[in-house]
């Protein structure tokens, strides 16, 4: 064996690093030494990756735009525009409506009810829940109108019409609907939402109706005092009569409620604010229910008798000029406006104007005897014809020369008899044309009766000096001047209440929400004439009706002494202006002695059987005054009558 050591096997260990020129190790992070030689034929090449941030930046700053908007809106929202979009919202989510005034009622002088109000709805719609989008049918409004036009009496394209409403979540079906009109239509909403929660094919297209707590105007007694009472129009406000007239007492004052709603319907818990309404005042009238039904049964059976265009009949109270009735034939059932005849609307009492022919004559024979230019016994010799100006004058009968009284021209109602008497008011035709005015004025003639009832006429009376020549002559018994009923029955009134004017009322005081009664305004007393003078035209005017040569023996009343004057003057056709037909009247007060009411009755144009007064008022004059005087318990009279001459011995 040799002593040589065979060679060492070197074991390879781990790589040394190099180190980089200048001897110092390679610190972290630092890149390794590439190993000499080329690159590898087969290594995988290395993909850098670009910085990410650039990218961040553009997306920080893209978000900060978006978050500067948001703030930018939310400032305009809550702080720049708040007040306009808070309206805006609660524009589309809170809705306001009115609500009605109770209206007062109106009761004769005894508290019987004349006009009421009772509950009623007025039928309303919201139109966006019958959109396309809102009911899922197309023609939504046309289905809901078909079913609800025949229950509120409208045609299918009139409710339709309303239903497709733009701009509004309010549209009114129809007003003051009853109860019964409401309850039909809720039936209906009812049914139709159940079959549209089991049915996918039906729409319920009925949910967007709704109601409106109202109140409906009724009239008890149908056409009762129609002409008085007048009537309420489709607004709710009075269209005519004392409904008009006091209108305003009557309404009250409407309130107001705002609130929310969903899908048509008030939101309870959402809160709501109101301002409650005020109930009308109550009115009472001063007529007298059963007095106005026998004068308007009366003046109704007459005017259909005598086949006449109107008439009317007016009871009044001598000493405080209150109205116990205010009669028209034909009148109006102010519960259905639409059948009532356009004509009959309205008060006629009031607002015709018509020349009231010898019942007037009872004004010129005040003058007379206030002037002391002659007695109830001055003889006056009436012939048959009597010429004056341009014109013969003559009686409604042909007669040889009569010998009269004064008493005897107003009993036998002779035209020439008071002109003769008239003449002597003056010196001069003209003075006597003046004092004749003076004392026409006095009575009221040409005046507002003071009512202020709505359309009331003064009539026509010209000043003296505009008379014409036959003016001057046929004033004096009633031709050539005109009147209204109230005016004409004021003038008897005016006698009775010995010769002092008291203005005639219709209302005797209001009753306001609280219960408070308020009496009506005292009326105006005006003195026309002396007390005596009104005495002795009260004993003439007893001969009228108990004289045997009267014309008014129609108008007797058993154990009653009866104050009248029969009327029948040529009438002017309101249509043509032309004279055609006759106005028939009565007029006069009882008991004579001791007046207590007042009775005029006026028949226009009577075509059937007589149009004299006293054949046609005067029967009507007696069955309403007999009524009235029982219904007042007034007694019958104690003292016998004067009985002054009618006529004299040559």
């Amino acid at each position: 064996m040799s002593d040589r050591q065979p060679p060492r096997r070197r074991v390879p260990g781990p790589a040394r690093p190099v180190r980089p020129s200048g001897g110092r190790r390679p610190g972290p992070g630092a890149r390794p030494a590439r190993r000499p030689g080329g690159p590898r034929p087969n290594a995988p090449r290395v993909i850098r990756l670009g910085s990410p941030r650039p990218r961040l930046r553009l997306v920080s700053l893209a978000l900060t735009l978006v978050m500067v908007a948001f703030v930018v809106r939310l400032l305009q929202v809550q702080a720049v525009d708040a007040g306009a979009y808070t309206a805006k919202a609660e524009q589309n989510r809170y809705v306001g409506r009115t609500l009605a005034a109770e209206r007062g009622g109106i009761t004769d002088r005894n508290g019987v009810t004349l006009a009421s109000s009772v509950d009623a709805y007025d039928i309303t719609a919201d139109p966006t829940l019958f959109t396309a989008k809102a009911t899922k049918v197309a023609d939504a409004p046309e289905q809901a109108a078909a079913l609800l036009a025949p229950i509120l009496g409208q045609s299918v394209d009139s409710v339709a019409g309303k239903l497709r409403t733009e701009n509004t979540r309010y549209t009114l079906l129809a007003h003051r609907q009853t109860p019964q009109v409401w309850n039909q239509i809720k039936d209906l909403k009812n049914t139709l939402a159940a079959k549209a929660e089991t049915d996918p094919g039906t729409a319920d297209v009925l949910g967007g109706v709704l109601a409106v707590p109202a109140s409906k105007r009724v009239y008890p007694n149908g056409d009762l005092a129609a002409g008085i009472l007048g009537w309420v129009n489709a607004d709710g406000k009075g269209g005519g009569g004392i409904e008009q007239q006091l209108n305003k007492q009557l309404a009250g004052t409407d309130g107001k409620i705002r609130y929310a709603q969903s899908g048509g319907r008030q939101v309870p818990t959402a809160g709501s604010t109101e301002t409650p309404a005020v109930a009308g005042s109550d009115v009472e009238l001063t007529i007298d229910r059963d007095i106005q039904w026998a004068a308007q049964n009366a003046i109704t059976e007459q005017v259909e008798k005598s086949k006449a265009d109107r008439g009317y009949v007016i009871v009044q109270d001598t000493q405080t000029g209150e109205i116990l009735a205010m009669a028209n034939a034909p009148g109006f059932d102010p519960n259905d406006l639409a059948s009532a005849d356009s004509d009959a609307l309205g008060n006629a009492a009031l607002q015709d104007a018509f020349e009231p022919g010898s019942t007037a004559k009872v004004m010129s024979m005040a003058a007379v005897l206030e002037e002391n230019v002659a007695t109830p016994a001055t003889h006056v010799v009436v012939p048959n014809r009597l010429h004056r100006g341009d014109r013969l004058f003559q009686d409604d009968i042909d007669h040889a020369t009569w010998n009269l009284t004064l008493n005897g021209v107003l009993a036998k109602s002779s035209n020439i008899g008071t002109i003769l008497a008239t003449g002597q008011l003056g010196k001069t035709q003209q003075e006597a044309n003046q004092v004749l005015y003076s004392y026409l004025r006095k009575f009221g003639i040409g005046s507002a009766t003071g009512l202020g009832f709505p359309g009331e006429t003064n009539g026509i009376l010209a000043p003296a000096g505009d008379w014409s020549t036959s003016q001057q002559y046929t004033i004096p018994f009633g031709q050539g001047v005109s009147i209204n009923a109230m005016q004409a029955a004021s003038v008897y009134s005016t006698i009775a209440n010995g010769g002092v004017r008291v203005e005639p009322t219709l209302v005797r005081g209001t009753k306001d929400a609280d219960g408070r009664f308020t009496p009506a305004a005292k009326a105006k007393k005006t003195r026309v004439v002396s007390e005596k003078t009104a005495k002795t035209l009260a004993q003439m005017l007893e001969s009228v009706v108990d004289d045997e040569e009267g014309t008014g023996t129609k108008a007797r009343i058993p154990g009653y002494r009866v104050a009248g004057k029969t009327g029948t003057a040529n009438r002017v056709d309101p249509a043509t202006g032309k004279y055609h037909g006759y106005t028939s009247s009565f007029a006069g007060f009882a008991p004579a002695d001791k007046p207590r009411i007042t009775v005029y009755c006026a028949i226009q144009n009577a075509t059937e059987g007589s149009y004299f007064g006293g054949q046609i008022c005067g029967p009507i004059y007696k069955d309403v005054m007999e009524f009235a005087l029982k219904t007042l318990q007034v007694p019958p009279t104690g003292a016998e009558a004067a009985r002054l001459p009618v006529s004299f011995d040559p």
